[in-house]
C-alpha cells in the first residue's frame, strides 16, 4: 500500500537577524536527514514536495539526493505564518504556540489563525496527493502545518498535544485515502 510520508524539517541554524522562513539546516539536522534519506523508510519514496521555506528546500534536497529524485515546491506547504512578530525568543515563541493551538479560530498576536493554516495545507497536500503517480509520496515541510493537518485527517480537534516532540520526525498516512497510519516519529535519534 503507498503511503505518504510528511516530514518535518530536522534542527535549524536560529538566526534572528534572518528572517525565520530563510533559516538554514544546522549540521546536526543535516546529518539526521542523511541518517533517515539512506535508511529503509523512504525507500519507496517516488516524488518528493517541499514548502519554500529554506531549512524544508534544504531537507527535501537531502532526500532527493539520496533517491536520485527532483523536487516540487509549493508555497501552500509552508508553515503558518507569524511574520507578524517575526523571530521570538524561545520561551516567548512556546507560550505563543500554545495560545495558536489552544484558539486556533484567533489570530494570536497577528499570526495565521490555524484553522486557515490548516485548511491551506489540507486542500495543497489533497491536491499534490491526488496527481500522484506510483510508490510512496514525501511532503517536507513543517511542525505546525503536519500537526494541523494530522488532526485534521485524523477526525481529532486541533491541539498541541498532538505536536512533535523537537524537529525532524515524520508520519505516514496511506495513499490515496490519507487516512493516518502512525503518528510522529522520529526521522532519526537525536545527535
Amino acid at each position: 500500500m503507498p503511503a505518504l510520508l510528511f516530514i518535518s524539517h530536522p534542527e535549524v541554524v536560529v538566526d534572528p537577524d534572518k528572517p525565520v522562513e530563510r533559516w538554514c539546516l544546522s549540521p546536526a539536522g543535516v546529518d539526521r536527514m542523511r541518517a533517515f534519506s539512506q535508511s529503509s523508510i523512504p525507500s519507496k519514496v517516488r516524488s518528493i514536495w517541499s514548502s519554500t521555506e529554506t531549512k524544508a528546500i534544504e531537507a527535501a534536497g537531502i532526500l532527493a539526493g539520496a533517491l536520485g529524485l527532483g523536487i516540487g515546491m509549493s508555497r501552500d506547504l509552508g508553515e503558518n505564518d507569524r511574520s507578524a512578530t517575526g523571530f521570538l525568543p524561545p520561551k516567548e515563541f512556546e507560550s505563543v504556540a500554545d495560545a495558536f493551538f489552544a484558539f486556533p479560530s484567533q489570530s494570536v498576536r497577528g499570526w495565521e489563525r490555524a484553522f486557515d493554516a490548516q485548511a491551506r495545507i489540507q486542500k495543497a497536500v489533497a491536491r499534490i496527493a491526488g496527481d500522484h503517480g506510483d510508490g510512496d509520496l514525501a511532503i517536507v515541510a513543517h511542525g505546525a502545518v503536519g500537526t494541523l493537518l494530522f488532526c485534521a485527517l485524523s477526525g481529532k480537534p486541533i491541539a498541541r498535544s498532538g505536536d512533535q516532540p523537537f524537529q525532524g520526525h515524520y508520519w505516514m498516512a496511506a495513499l490515496p485515502t490519507l487516512g493516518p497510519i502512525e503518528g510522529w516519529t522520529p526521522i532519526a535519534p537525536r545527535i
